[in-house]
C-alpha cells in the first residue's frame, strides 16, 4: 500500500515504515502528525484518485527529530569590479516516520 501526499508543498510517495526529511514542522519529537492532502492511494489492485484530493483520507506520521541540512554557500561576484560576497545558509528539516495510511 502506498499513497501520494502533499507535505508542505511537495508531493511524496509514501508507504508505511518510510522515513522522510520534510520542511520544518512545528510539532515536538515524539508527537504524531496528520497529513490530509492525499492525492492517490493504491492498495494492490484498488487505486483511488482524488480530484484533486481524496475526502477523508489521512496519512499519519511520527516526528522523530529536527535538524539542519549541510551548509550551502551563496556567492555573488562581479568580475573586474572587486566585488565578492559569500553567504552561508542551513535549511531546517523534520525527520518523520510514516505510521499509517487511512482511507
Amino acid at each position: 500500500m502506498f499513497a501520494i501526499v502533499d507535505i508542505s508543498g511537495s508531493q511524496e510517495k509514501v508507504t508505511v515504515g518510510d522515513t522522510l526529511k520534510v520542511p520544518l514542522q512545528v510539532d515536538e519529537a515524539g508527537n504524531n502528525v496528520f497529513f490530509d492532502k492525499v492525492m492517490m492511494i493504491s492498495d494492490g489492485d484498488n487505486v483511488t484518485f482524488g480530484a484533486p484530493l481524496i475526502d477523508g483520507a489521512k496519512v499519519e506520521a511520527k516526528v522523530l527529530a529536527h535538524g539542519r541540512y549541510d551548509k550551502i554557500r551563496v556567492v555573488k561576484m562581479m568580475k573586474r569590479k572587486r566585488y565578492r560576497r559569500v553567504k552561508g545558509h542551513k535549511q531546517h528539516y523534520t525527520n518523520i516516520e510514516i505510521t499509517g495510511i487511512k482511507l
